[in-house]
């Protein structure tokens, strides 16, 4: 019998879906149901690598481990990567096939259909329930052709969607209201109800405002979400949060980080880990800022056009910001794209991410990077060299470092995709405060991060802030505490036709 669905879609992007999804993937996990993630067509720079090395939206990995199962790549099996304003990379089933421009996806559309069947007829055979996400909104109507992770999946899936609108974005009345009038009819009786996300306040100041959506849609609302303002998973949307929240003139006894904010920036849930410690400030940029002090970490994120990205980040005078901030004594951190950056030369002879053959580095590393048609995507585990403590975390690049002999090593990566290695990653020049390295989530592993940490303030002379005494609780469960505590799940189950344990 194929599994049951629940589907949650949106009044827009970044209302809160993917943070729901995973909610609802461990709720169901606790009762013991065999549950599971599906997103049909995910456009995200943020991606994962499974074990057996295919990519996937690492938002989809996320709501895997909210279900504590490993992830798949029939849980996301179109990933569109953002090259530039037109074109994207297309991986299918993690793998990627090419790269396409927007107005041709209509051309492609009943290809990457069959692969989005493929993974949902493959999940519904081997898990009772899949909770799924829906992509920005079901009611863009100039879309609606090329639409393959909405009202399409629905159906294939017999889902029941509940929608999710985001009340910090304003209008969020005329986002339910409008996004229901404008979907076909019979899309419209599949909405089984409404969701209110990310409210600041006293939610009895919405009785009224409920009561008349509920009466003008004939949908019940099944609940008001606050602003979770601490989650401690990774999220498809904190970036566009952090970024709309105003800017924090830096504490004085905090470590100061700046990371620059690239158009195709990759991975940025890379740093996460980064916001969640006590005493660290961050800052993107998209400019060089006017004046302040240096910080005491910059970093390059990873990119998914990585020599377009250059060519941007010196038009932005980005270039002698972090020749300032060398001066100051900075510490110049390149992740993978970033890593790419850093060295004396781009080659791209083939073209797989750009049509420049080559480019000049930032030339602060003695390194040139060769892009290949092959990409490497792995997990990998290993130890900082300096430090000891263990890391892991995954690559994807098609770039190939030449000439990092030339430096000091960083890592030594000990398992790529659970076979048994020997082999360094990164570069670093003795006595420079500059380095790089391909691995993502390398902020991840506590000890690692904390050693990192510290040395910097040790360097810097910055106070250690004192320790936090907190329970050590599994983000996913609290997760789930909360949207249980504000939601009607019971309900939002029943809709999906499955009777709910307690």
């Amino acid at each position: 019998m194929p599994a049951k669905a629940l589907m949650f879609q949106g009044t827009s992007s970044h209302v809160g879906k993917s943070v729901l999804t995973a909610a609802f993937c461990r709720i169901l996990s606790r009762r013991g149901v065999r549950v599971a993630p599906f997103k049909g067509m995910n456009m995200s720079n943020n991606a994962w690598v499974t074990r057996e090395g295919g990519e996937m939206a690492m938002a989809q990995a996320v709501q895997a481990r909210a279900c504590g199962i490993e992830p798949s790549v029939e849980m996301n099996p179109v990933l569109l990567k953002t090259q530039s304003d037109h074109t994207s990379q297309v991986v299918v089933l993690g793998k990627p096939v090419g790269t396409i421009a927007a107005a041709e996806l209509r051309n492609v559309k009943e290809r990457l259909n069959l692969a989005i069947e493929q993974g949902l007829r493959a999940l519904q055979d081997s898990y009772e329930f899949l909770v799924i996400e829906g992509a920005g909104s079901p009611a863009e109507v100039n879309l609606q052709e090329t639409d393959l992770a909405n009202m399409r999946v629905a159906r294939a899936a017999n889902a029941e969607v509940i929608l999710v609108a985001d009340i910090e974005r304003g209008g969020v009345f005329a986002q339910l209201v409008g996004t229901l009038d404008l979907l076909d009819p019979e899309d419209r009786k599949r909405v089984k109800g409404l969701v209110i996300n990310k409210f600041r306040g006293d939610p009895s100041l919405l009785t009224e405002g409920v009561r008349w959506l509920e009466e003008k849609t004939g949908k019940p609302v099944f609940g008001v979400m606050p602003f979770l303002s601490d989650l401690r998973i990774p999220e498809e949307d904190s970036l566009a949060d952090r970024l709309a929240a105003p800017a924090k003139k830096p504490a004085g006894s905090s470590l100061r980080v700046q990371i620059i904010r690239t158009p195709t920036m990759a991975n940025f849930t890379d740093f996460d880990p980064l916001h969640r410690e006590p005493g660290v400030e961050i800052q993107y940029l998209t400019s060089a800022p006017d004046g302040g002090l240096p910080p005491h970490l910059l970093i390059l994120p990873g990119s998914k056009s990585t020599m377009a990205d250059l060519a941007w980040l010196r038009r932005a005078g980005l270039e002698a910001h972090i020749a300032a901030c060398l001066k100051e004594g900075t510490e110049v951190l390149g992740v993978c794209g970033g890593f790419q950056m850093m060295g004396k030369m781009i080659y791209d002879p083939s073209h797989v991410e750009s049509s420049t053959d080559s480019m000049p580095g930032l030339g602060l590393l003695p390194t040139d990077t060769l892009f290949l048609s092959t990409k490497i995507t792995a997990q990998v585990k290993g130890i900082h060299l300096e430090s000891g403590a263990p890391v892991s975390g995954y690559e994807i690049h098609a770039g190939r470092l030449q000439g990092a002999r030339r430096g000091k090593a960083v890592f030594r990566l000990q398992e790529r995709g659970g076979a048994a290695v020997d082999e360094m990653d990164g570069c670093r020049l003795e006595g420079s405060t500059v380095w790089g390295t391909y691995l993502h989530g390398l902020f991840d592993e506590p000890i690692f991060r904390r050693w990192f940490l510290d040395h910097l303030r040790d360097r810097y002379d910055v106070p250690k802030p004192p320790p936090v005494r907190r329970a050590e609780t599994d983000p996913y469960d609290d997760l789930a505490d909360a949207v249980s505590k504000h939601l009607r799940v019971d309900e939002m189950l029943e809709e999906a036709a499955w009777t709910p344990s307690p």
